[in-house]
């Protein structure tokens, strides 16, 4: 449960693409350009936890940012998709604001508790 976050940001980042494109949602596209980020988040969530980190704190979301940035990126270049430019900023943006933003809300809304 407490990777379900992040995996609705990959979800929601893929599918808000999908859509934005007119492509179909609900087709093996989706799953084709969703798992090169799902892997990767797979992969960040291994190291946060070989690294010892809080998966809720911001250090660990910007770990995971960057692996599930740069290796879905990778593993998308890799299998034939596209990297333009345009996608490359707007995956930075949104898989950082997604991953880091809802940590940062957790954070305040724990200080703002105390």
């Amino acid at each position: 449960m407490r990777y379900l976050p992040d995996l609705l940001v990959v979800l929601a980042f893929v599918l808000i693409g999908r859509v934005t494109h007119q492509e179909g949602v609900l087709s093996v596209g989706t799953l084709h350009a969703l798992w090169p980020f799902l892997a990767a988040l797979v992969i960040g969530w291994a190291a946060n936890h070989l690294l010892g980190l809080r998966h809720a704190a911001f250090r660990a979301g910007g770990l995971l940012w960057l692996v599930t940035l740069f290796g879905g990126i990778g593993l998308r270049a890799l299998s034939g998709q596209g990297t333009a430019l345009p996608f490359l900023v707007v995956a930075t943006l949104a898989l950082g604001a997604g991953l880091l933003g809802w940590r940062l809300i957790g954070i305040l809304l724990r200080r703002a508790g105390s």
